[in-house]
């Protein structure tokens, strides 16, 4: 099957928050409160993703791959984030039963492409947990280097989101046009 990466609209919010929690809940747990993850991350993830896609931004970009009528894998990039780090990665998720087929791969050539046409500079980063080790070495495989440590901070701000005191690490591309960025 043909599979096309395509801008987000509203009505993949639904979708889109599934999916995200169904990452969280894989991934993030020992990091975010079991409590929070069993419970109410759907609801949360569907209220984020209701309220940013029916208003998108300028300088930002949503980007779903479609398998089908179900959504396999998405990316949100916002541009021009941080004046000394670039356009932040803000979040990069593909369904677990669709991982490892190069979709997190293909979205995030289109994230780099995004930020080489649209940013003002060809800096870019994002922040994964520092338990994610598969996704430290899935960037690392696309030049992305640590640059930087520090706390998570909670969902929603709400400090019982997290379990005890998570690190989450930043991960840097100097120039999206390194070619371990380019499209293959």
């Amino acid at each position: 099957m043909a599979l096309e990466v395509r801008e987000a609209a509203a009505e993949d919010a639904e979708q889109i928050a599934e999916l995200h929690a169904d990452s969280w809940r894989r991934f993030y747990r020992g990091a975010y409160s079991d409590t929070y993850l069993d419970g109410d991350v759907l609801t949360d993830r569907r209220t984020f993703w209701t309220a940013r896609l029916a208003s998108p931004t300028a300088n930002s970009s949503t980007m779903v791959v479609d398998e089908g009528a179900r959504l396999a894998a998405f990316v949100h990039v916002v541009l021009d984030a941080d004046a000394e780090w670039g356009s932040l990665v803000d979040n990069l998720h593909v369904r677990h039963d669709a991982q490892r087929i190069g979709l997190g791969r293909v979205l995030l050539h289109r994230a780099a492409a995004t930020v080489a046409e649209r940013a003002s500079d060809r800096r870019m980063y994002l922040w994964v947990l520092e338990q994610n080790q598969n996704a430290q070495r899935f960037y690392a495989t696309l030049g992305g280097t640590k640059v930087e440590r520090t706390c998570c901070l909670p969902p929603g701000g709400d400090a019982t989101r997290l379990n005890g005191a998570p690190s989450k690490l930043r991960i840097a591309w100097p120039d999206v046009a390194i070619p371990a960025m380019r499209a293959e």
